[in-house]
């Protein structure tokens, strides 16, 4: 396991930026026609969703952190193109890559953009092209909490650090108390829960404790847990399942998780005026701010994980949806160009603030929807 300590250099230095098991959601297609036309380049009645020559089966997998937002999109599309099958396995962000440049799924999800490795590897799979990154959903990583009778819980990345490194273990720890003022903190044991398999979502923690707590957190910011001791769970879900039913635990997952299984998160004290709330608004203040610094068709994002504006959520992950720019298989290409450009549509990122995500800013957007029309 490698440890790297840093010396101030920060988030910059990292790319921007994870149901368990094999979750595949293959919702059916509507039947009834009478406000949808199908599949052959019109748009449907009910909604501004252009099947444009969708047809068939798609398959893609990838990210368990995206997997509610994929569920409503997925549902919204096959109402409007009947015909048409998307079938999106909820894993991890290391399984779709995987799967992707092994050439079994039309698109992949991803937490964390290509790495160089990976980017060679889809050269054989897109033949004329390389796989490009596209950003599509974005969103608040919470830090739930099992602690009966202690709300509105405030930690800070040192805190954060020092609770998933091992280095504190009890709840009323000097540390916490001192961010806690007030309140009754119990002597009870930590129980800290991690993604027992490679994960988008631990790898933006990660570049988060590292650009703001490099002291207490001197690893790298893989997709693999670094630190020693902590309990793993598979997926965004397990872990949030164990943080529900243990009580003393802590655990990180997509918002969307806490926001269905009524978990209490963490307000992070990020140094602006007050304590930063994980909701989807103030993720989106932090990721407006975001860089592409993808070259060419690729829109990989550089997030400032350290930022201290005012409201800004900093622990925040941009999912990509990962394609070939050129050299797409035929038989799935209108399908992915169609389902693509729904997602990255105004209608498509309205339903994410709903689902507990954040949009993916306009400007960035325009990108995307640009890109997306020009695959091939």
């Amino acid at each position: 396991m490698k440890l790297q300590r840093k010396n101030g250099l920060r988030a910059t230095a990292f790319g921007a930026l994870a149901v368990t098991g094999a979750l595949v959601l293959t919702a059916c297609g509507s039947d009834d026609n009478t406000n949808g036309t199908g599949n052959g380049g019109k748009t449907s009645a009910a909604s501004n969703i252009k099947c444009d020559g969708a047809k068939g089966k798609l398959l893609a997998s990838g990210s368990s952190a995206q997997k509610n937002a994929m569920d409503l999109w997925v549902k919204n599309y096959m109402a409007a193109c009947s015909g048409v099958e998307i079938n999106y396995k909820s894993s991890s962000s290391g399984e779709g890559i995987v799967a992707f440049t092994q050439g079994t799924v039309g698109f992949a999800g991803s937490d964390s953009a290509l790495k160089p490795d990976e980017v060679a590897d889809s050269k054989k799979i897109c033949k004329t092209g390389q796989g490009i990154n596209l950003p599509m959903v974005g969103g608040p990583i919470a830090i739930g909490y099992n602690l009966p009778g202690v709300e509105g819980l405030t930690l800070d990345a040192a805190t954060i650090a020092k609770i998933f490194n091992n280095k504190i273990t009890k709840w009323n720890d000097p540390a916490i108390a001192e961010l806690n003022k007030g309140k009754d903190l119990p002597d009870t044991a930590i129980q800290a829960f991690h993604r027992s398999e490679d994960s988008g979502t631990t790898q933006n923690l990660g570049k988060y404790l590292g650009a703001t707590a490099d002291a207490d957190w001197p690893y790298e910011a893989e997709k693999k847990w670094p630190a020693p001791g902590g309990q793993a769970a598979s997926g965004s879900s397990g872990v949030a399942a164990q943080v529900k039913q243990v009580e003393g635990a802590i655990g990180y997952f997509e918002l969307s998780y806490a926001t269905s299984q009524s978990i209490p998160t963490v307000d992070i004290a990020t140094g602006a005026a007050a304590p930063v709330k994980a909701t989807s608004e103030n993720a989106s203040k932090a990721i407006a701010a975001a860089k592409v610094k993808g070259t060419g068709k690729d829109l990989a994002l550089e997030l400032d994980y350290a930022t201290k504006a005012d409201g800004a959520y900093p622990i925040v992950l941009v999912t990509y949806e990962v394609v070939c720019d050129t050299g797409n298989k035929g038989d799935t290409l209108d399908t992915v160009k169609s389902f693509l450009t729904y997602t990255a549509s105004d209608e498509g990122q309205k339903v994410l603030s709903d689902a507990g995500y954040a949009p993916i800013p306009a400007e960035i957007n325009a990108k995307v929807r640009e890109t997306v029309a020009g695959l091939s």
